[in-house]
Parts: structure tokens; sequence; C-alpha cells
């Protein structure tokens, strides 16, 4: 399965256990009134700390396999961003305030 094939069902999963929808255009892939979600492959994931700044609400970076997770729990050591895996069950909770 391709990279961008994975990281859109990964979201969409996400988004509709979220209930809301999946963001196909700038910014995070799912807003819900919750939580913000990123999702990542293994080659994206260093980029998306940047998409979640600013957010006053949990966030996370979901992960679309096994190896993302792993990348997005390594950049995420010492910072309120938590990990999803692509199922969206958290593996690292996020610390941030709403």
């Amino acid at each position: 399965m391709s990279a961008s094939k994975s990281h859109e069902i990964t979201a969409n999963r996400i988004a509709k256990k979220s209930k809301t929808e999946y963001n196909k255009g700038k910014g995070p892939d799912v807003i819900a009134s919750q939580l913000v979600v990123e999702v990542e492959t293994p080659d994206t994931v260093k980029d998306s700390l940047r998409q979640l700044r600013g957010f006053r609400k949990p966030v996370y970076i979901a992960g679309s396999n096994r190896e993302a997770v792993q990348k997005a729990l390594k950049a995420t050591e010492n910072t309120t961003v938590g990990v999803m895996d692509s199922q969206g069950n958290i593996v690292k909770k996020s610390t941030r305030k709403k």
C-alpha cells in the first residue's frame, strides 16, 4: 500500500472515530472539538510538530504504520504532543491543556 493511501485510510478512520471529517487541505488532518490529529507516514513525521503549533486542546500525531508510530514517539519526547496508532488508539497521551 502506498504511503498516501495508508495516510488517507488512517485519517478517514480517525476522523470517523472523532465524529468529524478528514481535512484534505492545509493544516491538521483531523480537527475535532476535543482534539487535533496530524496523520503521518514514516517519511513525514519530522514535519508534523510544526502543523500542531498553536492549538489549545490535546494534539496528536497518528502514525500510518508501526514505523511511523515509533518515529512519532521519538519526535514527541519531552513535548505536550501525544501519539496515536493507525487505529486511533492513544499510545502516548497529549498533555496539552484546553
